[in-house]
């Protein structure tokens, strides 16, 4: 029986007894069942690592950066036409679902554009034994909080549940704002996983009012590290346009990775994955507390990397790509 401690905003808390279903809390994971989860510790302490304070940057240059493996662990990964269902848990707007939805249609545009959804993606491709398209399926929509505000980690599997789950398929969770999640701004700000039968689910939590400063970084200040002034978010929403970026760490993760023998680096308890390798990059000459160079709208001021379907911009983390053992990113 594992025993996990959560604390609400206001400091309260309350214990919750979990049956041991082999949880693995890591960097960017956790698992009833193998979930895996997007590790803000990771990313916190890229901002507590200011090194620049002590050597000065030019020094950085000098230094000859190792090759960055992702080994492969020969296990089975997700392939072919793929099919995302979501559940939307709580109260999102409209346009707040529309942003999303829009990312997940771009990932397959296969638009000619400079710097689309469509080429980051591609570099799933690259994976060996990864081959597929994603095509968004069934919408739930649980406005009336059937599960309350407060969550467990096995309250997300049971409304991955609420939709069909086939081994073709990838149930997503969406949490509103108001709701608390177990390990949400703690530890993690999304995770991905798989159950005993073998059907992949992933959830992202809307983070503007509990914790933008982890899980929505760069287009809010940090907790720690440099103070530096954040981006403007590209579709004028901190919490939405932070969960694109945990929405597209965790599905990449979820291809790659779906069953704990996948493509990762280190323990598989604890993995560094396909675009957790690489957190806090969105641009060259990204460094700890710095995305990098980004693409900037000249009308809206608005920072990102990515066009999507309709011209709808974002921001996306750099990925691992196999071929240059590097993080790779669009601009």
């Amino acid at each position: 029986m594992a025993i996990y401690k959560y604390c609400d905003k206001s400091s309260s808390s309350f214990t919750i007894n979990i049956p041991n279903h082999h949880p693995h809390y890591f960097t960017f994971s956790m698992a009833s069942s193998r979930r895996f989860s997007i590790f803000v510790s990771f990313l916190l302490l890229s901002f507590l690592l200011d090194l620049t304070s002590a050597v000065p940057r030019k020094l950085f240059s000098l230094v000859q950066q190792q090759p960055l493996i992702l080994k492969y662990h020969n296990g089975p990964l997700l392939k072919g036409n793929i099919t995302l269902n979501l559940v939307w848990y709580g109260n999102f707007s409209p346009i707040q679902r529309s942003i999303l939805v829009d990312f997940l249609q771009s990932l397959n545009s296969h638009t000619h554009m400079p710097h689309s959804v469509s080429s980051w993606w591609q570099t799933i491709q690259k994976y060996k034994g990864v081959s597929c398209t994603l095509a968004v399926g069934n919408q739930i929509l649980d406005q009336d909080y059937s599960l309350g505000k407060l969550l467990k980690s096995s309250d997300i599997v049971s409304l991955a549940s609420k939709s069909k789950h086939q081994r073709n398929e990838i149930n997503v969770v969406f949490t509103a704002t108001d709701v608390g999640v177990e390990g949400f701004c703690m530890s993690r700000c999304g995770t991905h996983g798989s159950t005993q039968s073998k059907w992949a689910y992933a959830w992202v939590g809307n983070s503007e009012t509990q914790c933008p400063g982890q899980c929505a970084w760069p287009f809010h200040q940090p907790i720690y590290g440099p103070q530096t002034p954040p981006l403007v978010s590209p579709n004028g929403d901190v919490g939405i346009d932070g969960m694109v970026i945990n929405l597209a760490t965790v599905l990449a993760g979820t291809v790659t990775n779906p069953f704990d023998n996948g493509y990762f680096q280190g323990s598989a308890n604890a993995p560094l994955e396909a675009v957790t390798a690489c957190t806090g990059i969105f641009g060259s000459g990204a460094y700890a507390g710095y995305p990098g160079e980004v693409l900037v709208d000249g009308t809206t001021g608005a920072s990102y990397n990515a066009v999507g379907v309709d011209g709808r911009k974002y921001l996306l983390p750099a990925m691992w790509d196999p071929q240059t053992s590097t993080c790779k990113t669009l601009v």
